[in-house]
């Protein structure tokens, strides 16, 4: 096993805890706007790194740029949607929850 294969097996096992770190936060936390932050954060990271991994595992560099792409937008459509729900969830007349 090369340290390349090390690397990529670490960086999908922290990306894989990421993932579970956003789901926990999404069942866990009081409102919408914490389980947003929670989620597209964590997911957002996760995915970073597990792309990262395959990346290093890819031969060619147009595969390593597709993965980036994927990445990138994935970090666009997240942020898009997040902002989306949140701004209806305002609408809606929800409040931002504080600390009691």
């Amino acid at each position: 096993m090369s340290l390349i294969d090390l690397i990529t097996a670490l960086c999908i096992i922290v990306g894989c805890f990421f993932f579970s770190a956003g789901t926990l936060g999404l069942l866990r936390l009081p409102d919408v706007f914490t389980r947003l932050h929670a989620i597209t954060k964590a997911d957002n990271v996760g995915l970073g790194l597990i792309v990262i991994g395959a990346m290093l595992q890819a031969e060619s560099w147009a595969t390593r740029f597709k993965l980036g792409l994927i990445w990138i937008l994935v970090l666009i459509a997240g942020a898009t949607v997040s902002h989306l729900i949140g701004r209806s969830a305002l609408q809606a007349g929800q409040t931002p929850w504080e600390e009691a």
